[in-house]
Order: C-alpha cells, then structure tokens, then sequence
C-alpha cells in the first residue's frame, strides 16, 4: 500500500485540527487531515454551535412563557414542537460541517476519513472498521484529537438515565425532572436550556459556587438569576446517584432529588488512547499530552492542540494554538498563546464572560488595583430591550492603569467580551478606554460607564 507523503498530517478535524491545517496550507504546507467522523469536531457537531441553536430557542421560549405580555403578545393557548427545536440544532450543525468540507477543497488539503494512529516516526495510517484503509507519510505531525466527556466515578454513562452533552443535545423527549452534575458552562447552559422549556431541573456542583473560575460576583449575579427561573442550584456538596428502572435517585446535602435522567458535566478527558503515543515515545501527564508554548511535545515533529493537551479546553484556544503550530511549522515567529489572555464564555441567560484575573486573584498577588462596575438595570439600551440584569466590572492595575480583568454578565456579554480582548492586546488602559467614544445606544456603553467608574468619573451611575 503506498503512502502519500505531506509536510503536514493532522490527526483530527476539530476547530484546532482544521483551523491548523488551514493555515498550513496558506503557507504553502502540503497538508492532509485524518478524520474518523465529520469534520469540526464536537465543536461543530455536538458543542458550540449546535447548543447555541438551542440555547436561542430557550430564549424565545422564555420570552413567550414569561415576557410575552410585557411585549404586546398575547396567546390563548402557546405550544412547542421540541422536535423541530432539536432537529433545527441539527440542520445549523451540518450547514456549518459543509461550509468546513468547501474549506478543505478550497485550501486543496486532503481529507482522509478513518480513525488515525501514529504507525512510524514518520508514517501514520488511518483505520476503517478496524482495518488499516491506508496511510500517510509527514514530515511533522499535529495531534489535534480533542475530548470526550468525564464520567463520574462508580456511574458510567448509559445514554439514557447517566448522559452527557450529547445525549442532552437531541433527546428523544423532554424529561420533566432533570438532575445536572457538575456547574461549569456545559451544566449551566443545559440547566438554562431546559428549564426554559418546563423541565424541573436541579444543578449541583461540588465547589462553593457556579462558574468556579469566575469571579465571584459574576457567579452570585448568575445564581440569582437561576434562582428567579426556579432552577434549584446546590454548590458546595457532593452528589451520588442510583440508577433504577424508571429514573434516578440523586443525593446531595443531605437531600433526595428524583428524576428522569442526570446529566454529568463534569469536565473532559483527553483522547490520548489508541493513537499510538507509545510507539511514537510522546510523553503524557495525567491523561494529557504535555506541550511547550509552541505546541511541540517531546518528540521532534510531533505537535499537539486543543483538549487533547489539557490547558484550556476551549474551541477558540484549540484553534488559536493550531494557528501558532502551523506558522511555527513553516518557519514562522508566532507569539505563543497567552493563557491569562484568554476570554471565557457562557451562554446561558444571562450570559457570563470574562477575560483575565479576578478581582480575588489580584488580591492573592497583591496587585493594588482600580475596580469599576457599572450595572445595566439603569443602562438606556438594557432597558429599552428589556435586558436588565447584570453588570460590567472591570479591574485595571491602579500603579499603571493596565486592564487586568473584564468581567461580564448580562444579555450579549459574550459579545461584549471583545472589546476588552482587543483592549489588553493593544495594551490599553483605564486612561485610554475613558477616551474611546462609544456609540449610543449600545450595551457595550456599560463598558464605558464601568471604565469611567474605575476613575471615579462615571456620569449615569
């Protein structure tokens, strides 16, 4: 069987595996993916973009149970098709698969369908039904192979009372009571998603809040909120489950909840298994590959990206970190990934997003800083749109005024997160930001208002 051969192989086509070999081949590379599924990952597929359809029906859905009346609309009787809620999340992800298919044949990189292994120090082969379909030769070699979800010990998966995102991504039917385990983003837009659409849900999560990386009045914000909404929220306790032929009996604090099913979120495992690391000598720590700040493992020509590298398990650093292989590949100067730069969002409502240090973590570094907050229940275009709650805070570094943290929760704050992404990049600071005018009226206005808090300066507080 002969072997093609290629300066680049990535093995995976996630939003890492293919962004990098996008710009591979914009740099002259000749490039091939290996892909055993669709490619864009569970990006694509089972994550971003497909629970972003159904958290938008959630939101007309809450707004039509809830708001509808406030908004001139009235309805004697409202209904859902949840099918049609579900198969339209379906539709949205494989228009966007196709639209990463054209990608390939416009950038002329070769697609090579089957589940990939490394075979040789310069060869991998790609598998079809077990068997070995045909194999490739490269020069340097990208490991792009992402995440599957983590069971929670002692309750493995089943796919229909123990289920992880994907099952709770397209049901069958509704459940009327739903248990969540784990609050990260995944368990709060599920818990938001359903709870929208009637289901009786409980979140529980293990550490003293929601979110357990943002700050914190971002979090108190967010519980709140859930609160509002009859989500039952538990922080700071263990859970345990029993299955049984009709549902599953939860504990936790103390407490018995029954349900339909429970869902764990409880974070992502590396796909490091049956990819032959062992044969290739790639070193891995605690079920991640280990990687430098440009990607290489241990072994020469051999990278990795995205959650199969266990640093942040984001789809825009796997690309981002795909897109600093590749150009460090081909000779370039890429900066590395600035982990302390990188914007965390979630998607329910309302969202929550962030970028940089908490206020609590300049605390422990004891960085003396500048905070201004600056709340949208006042705010001209929140409260024309009836998007009220929540806040902008922003923390700058009081000696030299640099933007250290953005924390965002409201309606749209993972758009308005943007703005302070570009903001630290450029180096801006608390001094610069009051200067830039900001159009109204607009929510990122707030951005503005919270700047000018930092001062002392702000004018509609």
């Amino acid at each position: 069987m002969s072997a093609k051969a290629y300066d680049v192989v990535v093995l995976g086509g996630g939003p890492g595996g293919y962004v990098a070999a996008i710009r591979c081949a914009q740099l002259g590379l000749k490039t091939a993916v290996v892909e055993k599924d669709n490619l864009g990952g569970i990006c694509l597929n089972w994550g971003c973009i497909p629970t972003k359809a159904l958290l938008k029906n959630a939101e007309h859905a809450w707004i039509a149970q809830h708001e509808a009346k406030e908004w001139g609309f009235v309805y004697e009787k409202l209904s859902f098709d949840f099918g049609r809620v579900v198969k339209r999340s379906r539709d949205i992800s494989a228009r966007i698969v196709k639209g990463v298919e054209f990608l390939m044949k416009k950038n002329k990189i070769d697609v090579l369908n089957g589940t990939g292994r490394i075979a040789g120090k310069d060869t991998v082969e790609y598998l079809v039904e077990g068997k070995v379909a045909g194999t490739a030769k490269f020069k340097n070699l990208i490991l792009a192979t992402g995440g599957r979800p983590r069971e929670m010990p002692g309750t493995p998966f089943d796919k229909d009372r123990v289920i992880s995102f994907f099952e709770a991504m397209a049901p069958k039917e509704l459940p009327k009571k739903l248990v969540i385990i784990g609050g990260g983003a995944i368990g709060c837009e599920f818990a938001y998603f359903y709870n929208a659409f009637g289901t009786e849900v409980v979140l529980i999560e293990l550490l003293d809040s929601l979110l357990p990386n943002e700050d914190k009045d971002l979090t108190k914000e967010l519980q709140r909120s859930f609160k509002k909404k009859k989500i039952k929220v538990i922080t700071g306790e263990k859970a345990g489950v029993k299955v049984g032929k009709n549902g599953v009996t939860v504990t936790a604090g103390g407490k018995t909840y029954e349900a339909d099913k429970v869902l764990i979120s409880i974070g992502i495992r590396g796909n490091i298994e049956g990819i032959g690391l062992e044969k290739a000598g790639v070193k891995t720590d605690r079920g991640f590959i280990v990687t430098d700040e440009f990607d290489r493992t241990n072994v020469k020509n051999i990278r990795a990206i995205g959650d199969v590298t266990g640093k942040v398990m984001l789809a825009h650093v796997a690309s981002h970190q795909g897109i600093v292989a590749a150009e460090h590949i081909a000779g370039k100067d890429p900066h590395p990934v600035d982990y302390d730069s990188i914007p965390s969002c979630t998607y329910c409502q309302p969202q929550v997003a962030s970028l940089g240090w908490s206020e609590a973590r300049c605390k422990e570094k004891g960085i003396e800083v500048l905070v201004g907050r600056y709340p949208f229940r006042p705010h001209g275009k929140a409260v024309a749109t009836g998007e009220t709650e929540g806040f902008v805070k922003l923390i700058f570094g009081k000696q030299y005024g640099e933007l250290l943290g953005a924390h965002i929760v409201g309606h749209e704050a993972t758009e308005m997160i943007a703005e302070a992404v570009a903001a630290k990049s450029s180096d801006a600071t608390v001094h610069s930001l009051a200067e830039a005018m900001h159009a109204h009226p607009t929510m990122s206005e707030a951005f503005h208002e919270a700047t000018l808090d930092a001062l002392g300066r702000a004018i509609h507080m």
